[in-house]
């Protein structure tokens, strides 16, 4: 196993993979995202194109079996400007998507993850480290019986919800014929 952070053009050869890794996992609980391969390919082209974001990819040998990203919060300006109104953007780092194939959690990767991002995350001045949590109610008939919520280990590295911050996204639930409004809790953790 090998965990890698790439940046710029380096970004593309992973790009492919990561929208069906993304579409992989995202498809499980909490996100139950119907995701779309075409639109997938077009949001991470962004990691590629802005030169402060990160992919950290893991690989078992040349497979890309997980990856997390990162970007300056002002590269999502139009969509936090209402959660982090009265921040400085420029001293936040987003921590975007962690996807990890169940076959290979449990192993640290997660860890690792976080830590590259925030070590790219200060690398560039930045202060704060912020990532967004879906918010499902409890009793969501699509909650698996065994789920444990990863709260415990956002705490442990660090991080706290932040009071009042909530995004909006809408996507298509697997299952569902359109998209839906999301409710994401942001959480953050000074560098």
């Amino acid at each position: 196993m090998e965990v890698r952070s790439l940046t710029g053009g380096a970004v593309d050869a992973a790009l492919d993979d990561l929208a069906r890794l993304r579409i992989d996992v995202f498809r499980d609980w909490p996100y139950l995202y119907d995701g779309d391969l075409d639109y997938e390919r077009r949001y991470m082209a962004s990691y590629r194109d802005s030169p402060g974001a990160v992919l950290v990819g893991a690989f078992d040998g040349d497979r890309l079996v997980g990856a997390a990203t990162g970007t300056p919060m002002e590269d999502h300006a139009d969509d936090f400007a209402e959660p982090f109104a009265g921040r400085d953007l420029t001293r936040i780092f987003y921590c975007a998507e962690s996807v990890l194939l169940p076959g290979y959690r449990g192993r640290g990767l997660g860890h690792a993850f976080f830590d590259a991002r925030e070590a790219h995350a200060r690398t560039l001045g930045r202060e704060t480290s912020a990532f967004c949590a879906v918010i499902r109610p409890a009793d969501h008939p699509a909650r698996p019986a065994e789920y444990r919520p990863l709260d415990a280990f956002w705490r442990k590295r660090g991080y706290a919800p932040l009071a009042g911050a909530v995004a909006r996204f809408t996507w298509k639930d697997v299952g569902e014929e359109a998209e839906t409004g999301k409710s994401l809790q942001f959480w953050t953790k000074d560098l």
